[in-house]
């Protein structure tokens, strides 16, 4: 369930001799950390428990300050320190921190925090940001929340706090939808499963009984697209996260793979098989009319909007072999061939941002994810296995995740795992599940 009762009250700013405020300021600081570089070293980052006056409040601060240390360090751009070299106690960072302790320990940023739990249930929870080294305040708010909220809190923190440091946008508050994968290779149970960003607050949405495949996030709802086989007939569902509702878009003649949302939300875009050929089609989810963009005998599918609905990519094997293709949203535009390196491409997706394209490759046997610009330049392989597959990225353009099938061993099919990786192809790093996972799809920020 959506949770959307949290309230922001105020952004707290320092008055610099004295108490805090509550204003709308924030100060530009000296030390940023620069993604766009080939190479990040991870900026050490103070994080401490976030202080309570009730001491039945404590406990929470602590698990707060613990959830936004692990996202923080899970990005590869920042390194919390032990809290046992802290020298200044979490109720003494109510006002002007001694920077020169932080600095004996190398923290070059510094969060402190308040947590606060009313008589209604609701927990009002304060944070701040420092620089260590400028001796600045940089950015700090509070939120208000049911207590079982507090974890979506800090998420919320984590974001702030990586977007003014990074100057990047967050994405600590998502979500993951996956397909479960669990049973022997020749009776595979296939269901849809979520969780937030980090592996907490696992559920599962459909049951099994029928197959699920390709699950995609609206990017403007909380509404999932997915394929799934009923009587052996491929049907598209719209799940909403909400309400826990789904409804059937329609059953489509002949095969029916990766139904994909359009940026608006309005449109869901996919292949479909018709009389052995398969092409690219658009469906309208509020006429339910559907529109051919291609019509060409190769095989065409995994299609893609741009993030201004205004292009699409998808692979297609009309020059021989799959490679990714670029084309207007418009019935009839000419395609244009982007990728021309060694091997086959396929799965392209657009990046958010529009500035990349993501991909699979495979080339004498080997599997990559990777990355290039929409007119097919800066190709770069961020990530190589025996089967790796189904990019998806975060909201923020910055990282991205696939599926790792291992390589099989005895009468076994290979463990199936999620992983993420970042642009640069560095910060690879396995994404924990309950049971085998595959074909991830990561949600827009949650509203």
């Amino acid at each position: 369930m959506n949770q959307k009762v949290l309230l922001l009250v105020g952004v707290a700013a320092l008055a610099y001799m004295g108490l805090f405020r509550i204003t709308g300021s924030e100060v530009r600081s000296e030390t940023e950390i620069d993604i766009t570089r080939g190479t990040v070293e991870p900026s050490p980052i103070a994080v401490t428990n976030f202080h309570a006056n009730d001491p039945s409040a404590l406990v929470l601060g602590a698990e707060i300050s613990t959830v936004i240390a692990a996202n923080l360090e899970s990005s590869g751009l920042f390194r919390p320190i032990d809290q046992g070299a802290f020298q200044q106690k979490p109720e003494e960072l109510q006002q002007i921190p001694r920077f020169v302790d932080w600095r004996q320990i190398n923290a070059e940023f510094l969060v402190s925090g308040m947590v606060e739990v009313g008589p209604d249930n609701l927990v009002s929870v304060e944070f701040r940001l420092w620089n260590v080294v400028s001796e600045q305040y940089m950015v700090g708010k509070r939120l208000k929340t049911p207590k079982a909220n507090w974890r979506r809190v800090a998420h919320l923190i984590s974001d702030e706090l990586y977007t003014r440091v990074t100057g990047e946008g967050g994405y600590f508050d998502t979500r993951i939808v996956y397909v479960a994968e669990s049973g022997p290779p020749d009776n595979r149970v296939k269901q849809l499963a979520l969780m937030d960003q980090d592996g907490e607050n696992h559920r599962y949405l459909t049951d099994g009984r029928h197959m699920a495949l390709t699950p995609r996030f609206s990017p403007t709802l909380q509404e999932i697209t997915y394929l799934s086989y009923f009587n052996d007939k491929p049907r598209v569902y719209i799940y909403n996260i909400d309400t826990g509702k789904q409804e059937v878009l329609g059953d489509f003649p002949g095969m029916t793979f990766a139904p994909r949302f359009s940026p608006d939300g309005n449109q869901v875009i996919m292949s479909m098989a018709r009389y052995g050929n398969s092409d690219i089609y658009v469906m309208d989810l509020h006429t339910r009319v559907v529109e051919k963009l291609t019509d060409h005998p190769a095989i065409e599918t995994a299609p893609s909007f741009s993030p201004d609905g205004q292009q699409v990519t998808f692979e297609s094997d009309r020059s021989g072999k799959q490679q990714i293709y670029v084309m207007e949203a418009v019935p009839g535009a000419e395609p244009k061939r982007i990728t021309y390196g060694s091997g086959k491409y396929a799965t392209p997706v657009w990046s958010p941002r529009g500035d990349w394209i993501a991909f699979t490759n495979i080339y004498r046997g080997v599997f990559y994810i990777g990355v290039m610009r929409p007119d097919g330049t800066g190709e770069r392989k961020l990530a190589k296995g025996f089967l790796v597959e189904g990019p998806t990225w975060a909201p923020n353009g910055r990282l991205l995740m696939f599926y790792q099938q291992e390589r099989p061993t005895g009468q076994g099919s290979g463990d199936v795992g999620l992983y993420s990786v970042d642009i640069l192809g560095t910060n690879l790093r396995k994404v924990m599940t309950p049971m085998n996972a595959s074909d991830p799809a990561w949600s827009p920020l949650i509203p």
